[in-house]
């Protein structure tokens, strides 16, 4: 069986097999630009497969700026992969920017489940995790302050503060290190 990347991203067209394959996971939709699919806070773990037309994931930080995540033209699947993955709500707007057509693809499409083999299965759901942490970062570097990406640096690897240089982790951060120790000293200062 060929893997649902592998239906997309022919470049022929089996959209017809792979709606055939998992008509009970997809939904073809046509909407108009200007649409918002998914919102910030939304807990759909919804992706969207775009046959044709242009959407695009971003956020709104707290001080009301748009930050563009990612575009999604034709053959690409545009989604929050670590509100699929977590089951947590969408920190990511989704938005057609084109009179657009879709396949909504539900939350059980991308689940391990339908994946035929055991390896495959943890193989993704690793990778899929990862990239979910890669999402995590890209949208902090775009819109969090400095303190809110350590906190975050500090939750996903709160093993390796000891191990690396400062340096590294600044650079991580997308921080000089000055900027850094500033920031470690006021969070131990903290009650």
């Amino acid at each position: 069986m060929r893997s649902i990347s592998d239906l997309l991203n022919d470049p022929s067209d089996h959209t017809a097999l792979l709606f055939d394959a998992f008509k009970e996971h997809i939904k073809i939709k046509v909407v108009p630009k200007g649409t918002i699919l998914q919102y910030q806070g939304d807990q759909s773990g919804t992706g969207y497969y775009v046959k044709k037309g242009l959407l695009k994931s971003y956020i709104i930080d707290e001080k009301g700026k748009e930050h563009i995540f990612m575009f999604a033209p034709e053959k690409w699947i545009i989604s929050d992969i670590e509100s699929q993955i977590f089951d947590i709500p969408s920190e990511l707007f989704i938005e057609t920017l084109e009179d657009s057509e879709i396949y909504v693809l539900k939350k059980e499409l991308l689940n391990q489940s339908l994946l035929p083999d055991h390896l495959v299965k943890s193989e993704v759901i690793r990778l899929l995790k990862r990239i979910s942490v890669l999402q995590k970062r890209v949208i902090m570097l775009m819109s969090a302050p400095a303190i809110k990406r350590f906190e975050h640096f500090m939750e996903t690897y709160p093993d390796i503060i000891h191990r690396v240089p400062q340096k590294m982790i600044a650079s991580y951060l997308g921080i000089t290190p000055e900027a850094l120790s500033k920031i470690k000293s006021d969070q131990f200062k903290k009650p």
